[in-house]
């Protein structure tokens, strides 16, 4: 449906959709434009309104789905036309792009909300209160780029949303592209996301070029009728694509083995942290295998690759979470892990019990991050209070305000921030009745269904989620203080925590979009992904299982039990007198295990020797011996300006100077001679020019008589 028969479909709001693009391209140029002569708050709340206006467009598209849910196209533009080829840039709007507004364009707002009170005090902390201005252009930015991504209705344009919320989480994982190890630690961790983002990319421009040569179209609407007719003629071809669309989707949702760039992402401000993780870029991934859901309908060998790369990573991250120190990194592993369940779900075909993850994860990820940027904060305070403080211990001046072994008793010190953080860690956890439950129960019961070892490895990746969010809480809000910083923190202010108490809503009902036997949400996603109820043996499987929901409440009570032993119970025993004498009671019982998962399996070390260092040795090899030695000093200096030196110089001097410059001045010396011999016979007197004029006259007299003869 184009712009032009919008208005014969009756009451709908499907024009307004462009607006999703303008406002929060008008944020910025806002800001861009005006920002260095606005208030601080001025400026975050023009980016924020920015967002929050796109909100209420994107639910106004909810709105008209509810009466036309076959939804529309809306053609804003041409883009290239070649020959017979003409790419548009359209807007789709369908249940599944409309899901996806409303979670990036409303978790966003909330973040940017936040982020208003949260950079006010980090550009400050940084010493650089001039970059505020920089950090809302750069979230504007990354709204607009995950919004193009999101309303695509060819890959693309689609493509086009990818590349940009990849340049957007480079700008701001490097926001402090001054700080960090030696200077330059956060640059190298937005290179690192960049780079790596760059190897996924590759996977989905090799899928995405295919897709042009099997189907001549970018076009989804033109693409889809046809796969399963060119899947009975060229398996191969879609087996291909669904391949390297999956090598794409481990770039950008940070599955294996391109994972690595995501906990690094920890370098930039916590408000980033929060939008990556939860509402925008690690989120594409999933988006799009669901968006191309029917080449991988037709394709099991790829559903089941998918299925298996997304279970691995979920169990492989959560068993990292378990072994970090850092708040943020703790819940980055999570993410990893978490994500690994929506692909898991998406690759066994339950796109809907993937989507759901995807928006339950959004609220409490969200939730988390923010909640953990509080604390980041409330630590920072009470450290710049303490320094001022008589009794204050100076060494504390270069306390690490992340890392949780410094922390404890903030549960009465940041009330508001500990039950928003505890109801968002019992929602990751999977706790009836919050939203995780509901989520990753659905995603279980598809998994006991359909593949039992799945199932499995997802079952264990629940019980570490639940274990490695026990730890958290009971390191960061529990016991006594242990350090003075911790001791002198302060609640954050209003403007942070009210878009907390909102998320924290969001984690705590938000399952209630698909409860088994009513399932809103699948059927509002059925509109745009063909629904077919998964099955077994040729029965269909029950929306709900009490055996799997027992099993999975069960091994989420047991993980937060031993958590709840191991870090109040025993660590409280152990620091009794001493609360900075603080070590793992983990660490002692696993010894060199949890050295191994405390390093990361040493997969950045790996890399390091598979990969990063034998490249950086080529690059050495091929800059030093190739490009300098062989190609500068050999063939530049030695063949083209050696041979041309020789050949000027052959030119010069033997053909220049000893032929052309050689002819010239012989002829010189010629007319020079001569003219000297000439000279000779002008004597200055009359009788010898008569004497000369008479033998003329008598030696032409005698020519003539002998030619007359």
């Amino acid at each position: 449906m184009l712009l032009s028969d919008v208005g014969a479909t009756g009451f709908q709001f499907f024009a307004l959709v462009p607006l999703i693009l303008i406002f929060p391209l008008l944020g910025l140029l806002i800001n861009i434009a005006f920002g260095s002569r606005m208030q601080e708050k001025q400026i975050g709340w023009v980016a924020s309104g920015a967002v929050g206006l796109t909100f209420i467009i994107s639910f106004l598209q909810l709105v008209s789905l509810g009466i036309h849910p076959e939804g529309t196209v809306i053609r804003l533009a041409d883009w290239i036309t070649i020959a017979n080829l003409n790419l548009h840039w359209g807007i789709k709007v369908d249940t599944l792009s409309v899901t996806m507004m409303l979670v990036v364009s409303g978790v966003g707002f909330l973040i940017h909300v936040y982020a208003i009170a949260y950079m006010h005090d980090d550009v400050r902390i940084n010493g650089d209160p001039s970059r505020y201005q920089r950090f809302f252009v750069f979230f504007n930015l990354f709204i607009l780029a995950m919004m193009i991504l999101v309303s695509a209705d060819n890959y693309l344009m689609l493509f086009v949303g990818w590349e940009g919320v990849g340049l957007c989480s480079y700008l701001l994982i490097g926001f402090w592209y001054d700080k960090g190890k030696d200077g330059i630690g956060n640059a190298l961790a937005g290179k690192k996301a960049f780079i790596t983002n760059r190897i996924g990319d590759f996977g989905f421009l090799l899928a995405a070029f295919t897709i042009f040569g099997l189907f001549h179209s970018f076009e989804f609407d033109e693409i889809f009728p046809q796969i399963k007719q060119v899947a009975t003629v060229l398996p191969y071809g879609i087996l291909f694509i669904t391949v390297f669309m999956l090598l794409g989707v481990t770039g950008k949702s940070a599955q294996l083995p391109l994972y690595v760039w995501l906990p690094d992402a920890m370098a930039g401000p916590t408000p980033v942290s929060a939008l990556i993780h939860a509402a925008t870029m690690v989120t594409a991934g999933v988006y799009l295998i669901a968006r191309s859901y029917p080449f991988y309908a037709v394709m099991p060998e790829a559903r089941t690759l998918v299925s298996w790369v997304g279970a691995l990573t979920a169990l492989f991250a959560a068993t990292i979470a378990v072994g970090q120190f850092d708040i943020k990194k703790v819940l980055a592993y999570s993410t990893i892990s978490q994500l690994g369940f929506m692909v898991t779900a998406v690759g066994m075909g339950a796109f809907t019990a993937g989507m759901f993850h995807l928006v339950t994860h959004a609220f409490f990820k969200a939730l988390l991050f923010l909640s953990a940027g509080s604390v980041i904060q409330g630590v920072e305070r009470g450290l710049h209070a303490q320094l001022h403080h008589k009794g204050g211990l100076q060494e504390d001046h270069h306390l690490d305000p992340q890392d949780m072994r410094n922390m404890g008793g903030l549960r009465t010190r940041m009330p508001t921030t500990f039950w928003v953080y505890l109801i968002g860690a019992l929602a990751l956890a999977g706790i009836v009745p919050l939203a995780g439950f509901w989520s990753k129960d659905e995603i279980l019961l598809n998994a006991s269904n359909i593949d039992k070892r799945i199932y499995w490895i997802l079952a264990v990746a629940a019980f570490f989620t639940a274990f490695y969010m026990a730890r958290q809480i009971f390191m960061v809000f529990f016991g006594e203080p242990r350090t003075d910083a911790v001791a002198h923190a302060s609640e954050s202010p209003q403007l942070m925590t009210i878009p907390l108490i909102v998320l924290a809503a969001l984690a705590g009902f938000g399952g209630f979009l698909n409860l088994p036997h009513i399932e809103t949400f699948g059927h509002w996603l059925e509109h745009t992904i063909e629904y077919k109820p998964l099955t077994v043996l040729g029965e269909e499987m029950p929306p709900f299982s009490l055996q799997v929901a027992g099993m999975s409440t069960l091994l989420a009570l047991l993980g937060i039990g031993i958590g709840y032993w191991l870090y109040y119970i025993l660590v409280q025993k152990s620091l009794r007198g001493e609360p900075q004498a603080y070590k793992d009671p983990l660490e002692s019982a696993l010894g060199p295990v949890f050295s191994v998962l405390n390093h990361k399996y040493w997969v950045d070390e790996l890399y390091g020797v598979l990969v990063i260092h034998p490249y950086q040795a080529l690059s050495q090899w091929l800059a030093d011996v190739v490009d300098w030695r062989f190609w500068h000093d050999w063939f530049h200096d030695t063949v083209i300006a050696g041979t041309f030196k020789k050949g000027t110089k052959l030119l010069a001097v033997q053909i220049d100077l000893g032929i052309i410059d050689a002819t010239a001045n012989g002829l010189a010396r010629l007319t020079n001679w001569s003219s000297g011999q000439l000279r000779r016979v002008q004597t200055g007197y009359v009788r010898n020019y008569a004497m000369a004029v008479f033998i003329g006259v008598v030696f032409i007299l005698g020519y003539l008589i002998v030619i007359l003869k």
